[in-house]
């Protein structure tokens, strides 16, 4: 059963097991330096669809069956899908999977959403209210661009602090199965608002809350950074990890040793245009559900948190002037 520790990290007697996972990606994605862990790269991110919305719930039903498939389970035996993306009411999210039928609770962190859904996943797992979950998170550069600041049409010019919304989708299968990876805690984060109102610096909105949760995790838990073989944010990106640093510093905690951020995985900065990295819910759901959960199984990496990183703003309350407030969920990884 889920355990309270400290104030605001859950405990999991039972660790719910990754029983299968998928991430599927873009063409910019595809050429980047994840590529070979992807399950599947897309030349054509229309996905054949008529519309940037239609594509992303195309993705997410890419990532979904490849995860069950690779997991030898069928929709029928997943009690539960937590899902999530960046439009408004979720909609990549419920359109893309309504065709399961399958129980689905929608889920909005913004960027934060993978770490979410999984969070979520594990929670009801553990207590007994589902032998088996899906999380499942999606972004897509021209659905996110369209919603969030101008059509690709207008060609505005991008500040050097802006991010690349990754056009990809990743998917988690949990249950109490097997002996994979395990989730061995949550820690649910705090809004933070420093009052950052620039919507092309998410990196600076998102780190405070990154800090914070990182720092009360490790409180909770009486842990050190060096405790752990990677402390993954996503996704600070550049700007974004370099005042993670700073604000954790000030509360004397040093993670530079251990930390990487999928901002700064998923794309080579050197040769492609991102600006600052990357960002969107398929980022860390990309780079989690491939390269992590792969180096995770492999033994390479045992004990790891992943801390996913959310900028909570919409359209309405950019145009009327309010802040960008951040967010960051911490799950636990160990493969032991």
């Amino acid at each position: 059963m889920p355990e309270r520790i400290g104030k605001y990290t859950v405990s999991f007697s039972n660790r719910p097991t990754v029983l299968g996972y998928a991430a599927v990606a873009g063409k910019k994605e595809g050429e980047g330096p994840l590529a070979r862990y992807f399950d599947a790269i897309f030349e054509d991110t229309t996905m054949g669809e008529k519309t940037w919305e239609k594509s992303e719930s195309a993705l997410q039903r890419e990532a979904f069956s490849r995860s069950l498939d690779k997991a030898g389970y069928t929709p029928s035996q997943i009690n539960y899908i937590f899902c999530g993306d960046l439009l408004n009411q979720s909609i990549a999210s419920t359109f893309g999977l309504r065709e399961f039928k399958v129980p689905l609770f929608g889920q909005f962190g913004a960027c934060s959403t993978m770490a979410q859904t999984m969070a979520m996943s594990a929670v009801f797992i553990d207590s007994g209210a589902a032998d088996t979950c899906a999380a499942i998170t999606s972004s897509h550069f021209c659905s996110a661009e369209r919603q969030f600041r101008t059509p690709l049409i207008y060609g505005g010019q991008r500040p050097p602090s802006a991010q690349w919304t990754a056009t990809a989708a990743g998917c988690a299968i949990l249950g109490l199965a097997g002996n994979g990876v395990r989730v061995a805690a949550v820690c649910g984060g705090r809004v933070n608002d420093l009052g950052i109102n620039d919507i092309n610096n998410m990196g600076a909105a998102m780190a405070p809350a990154a800090a914070d949760t990182i720092a009360n995790f490790l409180t909770d838990t009486q842990t050190k950074p060096e405790d752990y073989d990677l402390i993954l944010t996503g996704d600070l990106s550049q700007i974004g990890t370099d005042l993670l640093y700073d604000l954790l510093e000030r509360q004397q905690i040093d993670i530079r040793a251990a930390h990487n951020d999928c901002g700064l995985m998923l794309y080579d900065r050197e040769s492609q245009d991102v600006h600052a990295g990357g960002s969107g819910c398929g980022c860390s759901a990309a780079v989690v559900c491939s390269w992590l959960l792969s180096k995770m199984e492999k033994g390479e990496l045992n004990n790891v948190l992943f801390i996913g990183t959310g900028a909570l703003m919409s359209p309405t309350s950019s145009q009327q002037g309010e802040t960008v407030p951040g967010i960051a969920h911490l799950v636990h990884l160990v493969k032991k």
